[in-house]
């Protein structure tokens, strides 16, 4: 039961007000000075304080900082016969929860209570409601859906449902969710499975923007309309984790665009950053710069001439910035580039690679107590909040907000948790990746993944003559015969990536305009 303190020196007056709140389930005690009022908010636990500031004695306004000491969290409204402005301003600036003038009457106190002892449960059942009516739309759309434009615009509104709906009592309506999301990605690979060769080799209308045209069609174009750009690319970066951090950054930016583009497979950084930076699909860089692809079973940095391939796709597409190229793994390289910031200020367009997530999702992994700490994608996300807010990335966006520089947010990919094994061997030359695999001899059942047994219609360098590919659909993971017990336990319910997914191909791009100081 709620338990509430009113206070008012005309207490004996508000009896039926009382007994209003009494009549709808609450808890009133009473009492008509602030002394007394300090010592039963101080002996006993009350969900909120109704607090009159028109007393004799002590004041409401002298009496609520002593009320915030005992119980700071605590809401307390404040009611006053006085509009004057400047008794409004103290008790705001006291962090009063709510101001009410008197007469009052007993619904505009019902009001004002529900608002702050019940908003979040109110909130969360009307959430749960709105997204039971919203069930069967969102299931027809994916019937319906037959373009790329239409998934993303179904995968917004799973995640925005996601979101909303992470903190509902209901566990019922968050398994909906989850089987919902889980039906869309089995849709949604069926459309990559139909589409993906044509969007590869035949340009139109319906054929999505991809890593490999993404510079060219997207970035490229905000440069240059732009005196100063910053491409922010964040590996591993879904658009779940976008929203999560959002709200921080609305003091310094407006958002201009707030899109999606198609990753390639595999959707793993080797394949779509290379393609992303060089503006060419891997087959097209192996073949051109064979000395800078290196296949899955080859030895060495799969990622070494990111710049390079920017700078060489930049003179190819005519354009000739002042630029600058970071890429930070450690914490300590971010705080060394804003000791170096003077350099990015001055480029005509700055691009920075930022691996942490990658670095967090398999930090996931291999971490008992980072796996504990995200057992779940709100607490993946929750995570990630917390690590931006505190990072030297959330400083640098500040910094750069100031300096007036529009910042375009991305990723190579994203990330998907995975939860179901589907068996598969090869030899020893096969890659390791869980969400697709290389190789030749590869056995496997076809149904179960996406196969690519002639990488180069799809624009994939071979490992030899023989080799194919496969790319795992929604949730599954790959995993060998030999000791796949072990692999299934340690890897289930880790966040990989590589194969085919809403999560991992529909990949959020932002355009941030800096705020006017």
């Amino acid at each position: 039961m709620v338990k509430i303190l009113w206070v008012d020196d005309e207490i004996e007056l508000l009896k039926p007000h009382v007994l209003f709140l009494q009549g709808k389930g609450y808890e009133v005690d009473t009492c008509n000075n602030g002394y007394d009022a300090i010592d039963m908010v101080g002996e006993g636990s009350y969900d909120l304080v109704i607090l009159d500031e028109m007393m004799p004695g002590m004041t409401g306004l002298e009496t609520l900082p002593k009320i915030k000491e005992a119980r700071p969290n605590t809401p307390v409204i404040m009611v006053t016969k006085s509009e004057e402005e400047n008794i409004m301003d103290k008790a705001v600036g006291s962090k009063i929860a709510d101001y009410l003038i008197k007469p009052v009457n007993p619904n505009q106190v019902l009001l004002s209570i529900k608002k702050n002892v019940h908003s979040r449960q109110l909130v969360t059942e009307q959430t749960t409601a709105d997204y039971r009516a919203e069930f069967g739309r969102i299931s027809a759309s994916l019937q319906s859906a037959s373009t790329f434009a239409d998934w993303c615009g179904i995968y917004r509104r799973l995640t925005g449902w996601e979101i909303e709906l992470a903190e509902s009592n209901d566990p019922s309506v968050g398994e909906v969710l989850v089987y919902q999301k889980n039906e869309a990605n089995r849709e949604f690979c069926k459309f990559v499975r139909r589409n993906y060769f044509n969007w590869i080799n035949r340009r139109d209308d319906d054929t999505p923007v991809m890593s490999h045209t993404l510079m060219r069609s997207r970035i490229f174009p905000v440069a240059d309309s732009h005196a100063k750009t910053t491409l922010l690319l964040i590996d591993n970066f879904r658009y779940d984790q976008w929203r999560s951090i959002a709200p921080l950054l609305r003091g310094y930016y407006d958002v201009e665009v707030d899109d999606f583009y198609c990753a390639i497979l595999p959707t793993a950084t080797q394949y779509a950053r290379n393609a992303i930076f060089a503006g060419l699909m891997p087959l097209a860089i192996d073949k051109l710069m064979p000395q800078k692809w290196l296949n899955d079973n080859e030895e060495g940095g799969k990622n070494m001439y990111e710049e390079e391939f920017l700078r060489r796709q930049t003179a190819q597409n005519g354009r000739s910035y002042k630029m600058t190229f970071d890429k930070l793994v450690r914490p300590e390289a971010g705080r060394k580039l804003i000791e170096n910031i003077q350099r990015i200020y001055e480029a005509d367009f700055s691009v920075i690679v930022y691996n942490f997530l990658d670095i967090l999702s398999h930090a996931r992994t291999e971490t008992e107590i980072i796996r504990e700490l995200t057992e779940d994608e709100a607490s993946f996300r929750s995570l990630t909040r917390s690590w931006f807010e505190h990072s030297e990335l959330y400083t640098l966006l500040k910094l750069l907000s100031e300096r007036g520089h529009t910042v375009i947010v991305t990723s190579d990919h994203g990330t998907i948790r995975v939860d179901n094994p589907v068996r598969v061997t090869g030899d020893r030359a096969t890659s390791a990746n869980l969400r697709y695999k290389t190789g030749r001899n590869l056995a496997y059942n076809s149904r179960e993944v996406y196969e690519i047994t002639r990488p180069e219609d799809v624009q994939l360098p071979s490992g030899n003559l023989t080799s194919s590919y496969i790319f795992a659909y929604n949730s599954d993971f790959l995993v060998y015969n030999n000791d796949a017990n072990r692999f299934i336990r340690y890897y289930r319910n880790t966040f990989q990536h590589g194969g085919i997914s809403m999560e991992e191909m529909i990949v959020p791009y932002i355009v941030l305009k800096p705020k006017q100081n």
